[in-house]
């Protein structure tokens, strides 16, 4: 790698600007954002999709001169004590989706365990459900990317090194903040996962939580997307959540809402600009 930087490659979560794909795609040409992590369109989640709405998408941002980088799907995103037949069958149809939209990775979790118990207790029903999942992705061609998420199994730097180490099939997505709001110190956690990151999810947050622009932050972002480059990392997915915009209560599950306060916007199109724009100056 030597000292050559790879040139910055730029996804976002685009339906924090619009949920329409209309809106979606010109927010990413109004920014420069060639992939999309798609999350959810016409206010329909990834994870249910037909393959042709999956094909159709794809069709338009190819068109577009787009492509889609990563499904940013929910799986594993249920209780560790909820049924598990059922979302295996979901999980499978996302892979399909996944394929079907041209993407070569898919976004998940590690489950929410009862806030009472010790997350050791769970370890291994964890690791079994993760293991269910790369055996169900085996040969399908998608990388299956761990998300830091607060609440999971994997919310803290240490878990998400053991869930890493146990199923190396599995790739890192490195939010830092996520990890704030989970009291983890984000350099910390850049020691212990850094070398596994496939790649890095662009939110910032302040102590208390709320999320405010990249850099801005106590999640010295700027710093750790420098440390990212400097190994070949090269690709980054914005996802602002500086306002709140359809949808957001269902992704948030312990009701925070980010960047209400001092970073607040107009319309979540200018917020989404914004967000762009203080990424960028990180990569210049």
């Amino acid at each position: 790698m030597g000292n050559v930087l790879k040139t910055p490659v730029l996804s976002a979560f685009a339906d924090e600007a619009s949920q329409e794909l209309a809106g979606q795609i010109a927010a990413m040409r109004r920014n420069g954002i060639s992939g999309l992590e798609i999350r959810s369109v016409e206010g329909k989640n990834v994870s249910d999709l037909t393959l042709a709405e999956a094909r159709e998408i794809r069709a338009r941002l190819e068109g577009e001169g787009l492509f889609v980088w990563s499904a940013g799907s929910p799986m594993g995103k249920i209780g560790i004590t909820d049924p598990f037949g059922p979302h295996l069958e979901m999980f499978r149809h996302t892979l399909d989706v996944t394929r079907e939209l041209g993407a070569e990775r898919m976004r998940m979790f590690s489950f929410y365990l009862p806030r009472e118990d010790d997350p050791a207790v769970w370890k291994n029903a964890v690791l079994d459900r993760l293991g269910q999942f790369c055996d169900a992705a085996e040969g399908s061609g998608v990388f299956l990317c761990h998300e830091n998420e607060k609440g999971i199994y994997g919310d803290i730097a240490p878990r998400c090194a053991e869930i890493l180490a146990a199923l190396p099939q599995l790739h890192a997505v490195f939010d830092p903040a996520n990890f704030i709001q989970c009291g983890q110190d984000t350099m910390e956690a850049w020691s212990l996962l850094g070398d596994l990151v496939d790649y890095m999810h662009i939110k910032d947050a302040l102590p208390d939580g709320s999320v405010v622009p990249c850099g801005r932050g106590a999640g010295r972002v700027p710093e750790i997307i420098a440390a990212f480059r400097a190994q070949g990392g090269d690709h980054f997915t914005l996802e602002p959540h500086l306002t709140i915009f359809q949808g957001l209560g269902a992704l948030e599950h312990d009701g925070i809402r980010s960047g209400i306060q001092e970073y607040a916007y107009p319309t979540a199109d200018t917020a989404f600009d914004a967000a762009c724009d203080a990424l960028r100056s990180y990569l210049d």
